[in-house]
């Protein structure tokens, strides 16, 4: 960004989130001073402030007194439903975590997702289906679209080990969700990967994620019989 044509907070700040994006400045990184990008930007340090200020609500980045500005670690929109890390949450609950890789594929955007979210048609994204598992039990099916446009890097990601819940919160930053919560009859494939009968009811959620209007991707996850969800606001 030159230093002398844009100086508003607001570009100040989509500067710094579009550095972030482009690994400039990576998870944890240690970001320059205010002063220091207020000379860069050629604006006034309260400008950078107000622009950092709204990052840091945002979760993006981390601000403290006299250790500086860094990058989140695992950036979040501050909301009152966080996204959650699968295998954090079977481990709380004190069981064994295991999860599986079904199925990965590359293709264009089918139309109903390209309507959902706002994709440009026959864009690309990668199509996972995984399974997470609770002491060797079904707990949760993940269906999930990334597009390959906006996250090029996970062409390279091995999703054999780690699933793409926990490598997308680790690598891409977001600045905007959408989450529906809808209880579903399983499907033939569904029930069988969850160990039910079709038809049986079974909790769902489906979240849409962007970042600076730019669709990220967009997953469903059901969950075994009987799963509860609770959140504290």
């Amino acid at each position: 960004m030159p230093a002398s044509s844009r100086t508003g907070f607001q570009e100040v700040r989509d500067e710094v989130l579009q550095r972030i994006q482009d690994r400039v400045w990576a998870q944890g990184a240690l970001l320059p001073t205010e002063l220091e990008l207020a000379e860069e930007f050629g604006c006034a340090r309260a400008t950078v402030n107000r622009a950092l200020r709204e990052l840091a609500d945002r979760g993006i980045i981390d601000r403290k007194r006299k250790s500086g500005t860094r990058v989140a670690v695992t950036p979040v929109k501050q909301a009152k439903l966080e996204i959650a890390v699968v295998r954090q949450q079977v481990e709380e609950m004190n069981a064994a975590y295991r999860y599986a890789l079904v199925a990965q594929t590359e293709k264009a955007s089918p139309d109903w997702l390209t309507a959902q979210i706002g994709l440009p048609q026959e864009t690309p994204v990668l199509h996972l289906k995984c399974m997470h598992y609770a002491d060797n039990r079904p707990y949760q099916f993940e269906e999930r679209w990334i597009s390959t446009a906006a996250v090029p890097q996970v062409r390279q990601a091995n999703f054999s080990d780690v699933g793409p819940n926990e490598w997308l919160l680790a690598e891409v930053p977001f600045s905007d969700a959408e989450i529906t919560l809808s209880a579903e009859p399983a499907d033939p494939t569904t029930a069988g990967f969850l160990d039910t009968a079709p038809g049986t009811a079974l909790f769902r959620m489906e979240r849409a994620t962007w970042f600076q209007g730019q669709p990220l991707t967009f997953v469903r996850m059901t969950f075994h019989p009987g799963y509860r969800m609770t959140t504290r606001y």
